[in-house]
């Protein structure tokens, strides 16, 4: 599992910047907002749009100001660098934001409950995946389903992980990971057997050959 693309910081950027409003739009079906593709760009470029309600705008604007914060930033992704994400992606949409979860969660449609996540822990974990002999690529989607199965925080777990990915995959030139809405419905079916089993290879696999987009 090679990376596809080889693209400069520049040219990644470009590329993330060129794609994040299709990108936010997908990401924010995971919380089932019901803008369309043009009303998620009006919100993105600032404008006010009808018919839309309070709660999917601030989605919407939520996952802009992560985005613009992960393409300004040069700092090394890290636990503090997810929590950074968290704070902008979860603001004013959970219990705390930008923290660590410190108390039980379920998930919806599976068995599997995420144990309370411990800092240290968490750390020494994202630093192992770095840290594997595997392409940029490859290492970035085992990140985003690791912390993903954690549920590391109350809320926005999975647009967290998403941005997070994409930080790796910009910051090595390897494109940029986009779940769209099409491929919705397999991608949960994926992920709730994932995070059954704990076992990644299945919907690490169909990211890779599904998921992943650059310049060629």
């Amino acid at each position: 599992m090679q990376d596809k693309f080889h693209l400069t910081l520049e040219q990644n950027r470009f590329l993330a910047r060129k794609n994040i409003v299709e990108v936010i739009h997908s990401m924010s079906r995971l919380e089932r907002v019901n803008t369309t593709f043009p009303q998620t760009k009006t919100i993105v470029d600032g404008m006010s749009v009808s018919g839309v309600s309070t709660h999917d705008i601030q989605v919407v604007l939520n996952l802009k100001n992560a985005w613009q914060f992960a393409l300004r930033s040069d700092a090394p992704f890290d636990l503090d660098f997810a929590c950074k994400i968290n704070g902008f992606v979860a603001y004013n949409e959970s219990l705390a934001w930008g923290e660590l979860r410190t108390g039980n969660v379920g998930i919806s449609g599976v068995s599997y409950v995420p144990s309370i996540p411990n800092k240290d822990e968490a750390q020494q974990a994202l630093q192992a995946i770095d840290e594997l002999p595997l392409s940029h690529t490859k290492r970035a989607i085992k990140t985003l389903y690791y912390m993903a199965r954690q549920q590391l925080f109350w809320d926005g777990n999975k647009r967290t992980a998403i941005i997070c990915a994409n930080y790796q995959l910009i910051k090595a030139g390897a494109g940029i990971l986009n779940i769209n809405e099409s491929q919705l419905e397999t991608w949960n079916e994926l992920l709730s057997a994932f995070y059954e089993t704990g076992d990644d290879d299945k919907i690490v696999a169909w990211t890779y050959e599904n998921c992943i987009y650059g310049i060629n």
